[in-house]
């Protein structure tokens, strides 16, 4: 057996059983898939997956097992390049950070531009999806640590710390109405046509929830992932805005737009970072995760991926 079975038998799995689309992102043929991963059951005397035909069908339950251990071999595979990086090239590598849209346009420019200015000889890869895409980033290595406000819990697989708290702010055209009011009420935001983030994204549910306690059904004109969208619609004027408050608190660059924060009515939400349960991180990777918050310690961090907590008040 060896690596290359693994990576194959594992990126199977990724792709749904879809040999042709495992082919495609290995940059491989679909044949050599398939015989690589007949041999390795021939090997180790299971079937991994059940077929019908040529065709996977599904995971077996000796196969189920056999694919924690090849997650186990990979990851540690994985650390050990991680390790020779480190002592090889001490400062230097490549950090790569998955997030969303909000989080790396307004939340990380500082924090990266203090790792470059520590750590010349980093380069920073930003990957931005929506909140699910960035646990999924985590778990197949794609990424090294991940910032979102929403999923990132859901993982058993992933160790997250929360990083900072922050509130949602109403956005509305400089000459609105409810630019006036210093402290907007669910009623009066339910009467405007909403234009928000999607249903996964930025602490919707919070919204979301507020409105159904309230026993209000606001219009929602637009959704989108990304709070610049939003605001270029709240200024073609389809509605009014909720975004998260960093992304309006440089109002002297948008005078065109008037903002109030709204934790009043939405409560606070909490960005978390996140990192593979059982990854070596290097240690440009703890220092980033310092600049993210003053709530953060590499040995903090260190003592949550080794099982011993994952959570802290802010």
């Amino acid at each position: 057996m060896n690596l290359q079975q693994f990576r194959f038998v594992q990126e199977a799995v990724r792709r749904n059983l879809n040999l042709t689309e495992t082919a495609k992102a290995l940059h491989t043929s679909q044949p050599g898939i398939s015989k690589a991963i007949l041999e390795l059951e021939e090997e180790l005397g299971i079937d991994i997956f059940a077929r019908h035909g040529k065709r996977l069908r599904r995971v077996t339950e000796p196969g189920s097992e056999a694919l924690k251990s090849i997650d186990i071999i990979m990851r540690e595979v994985a650390n050990l390049r991680r390790i020779g990086e480190q002592f090889s090239k001490q400062d230097a590598g490549t950090l790569s950070i998955a997030t969303t849209h909000t989080q790396a346009r307004y939340f990380l420019p500082g924090p990266v531009a203090r790792l470059r200015q520590r750590h010349p000889k980093v380069q920073v890869v930003l990957h931005q999806g929506m909140p699910a895409q960035v646990a999924r980033m985590l778990l197949d290595d794609t990424a090294e640590i991940g910032i979102a406000t929403e999923s990132l819990t859901g993982y058993d697989e992933l160790v997250t710390l929360p990083c900072y708290e922050w509130q949602h702010a109403v956005v509305v055209p400089a000459g609105h109405p409810l630019a006036q009011v210093e402290r907007p009420t669910l009623e009066q935001l339910a009467s405007e046509p909403l234009v928000l983030y999607h249903p996964a994204m930025a602490g919707r549910t919070r919204i979301d929830q507020a409105f159904e306690r309230a026993r209000l059904k606001p219009t929602v004109a637009l959704e989108a992932i990304d709070s610049d969208v939003i605001k270029t619609y709240v200024r073609l004027g389809l509605g009014i805005g909720i975004v998260a408050e960093a992304a309006v608190r440089d109002g002297a660059a948008e005078a065109d737009l008037s903002w109030r924060p709204v934790g009043h009515l939405f409560g606070s939400s909490v960005t978390r970072v996140a990192f593979k349960r059982g990854a070596y991180l290097r240690q440009f990777v703890y220092a980033f995760a310092e600049m993210l918050s003053d709530r953060l310690s590499a040995t903090l961090i260190r003592r949550a991926m080794s099982g011993s907590g994952t959570d802290y008040d802010l």
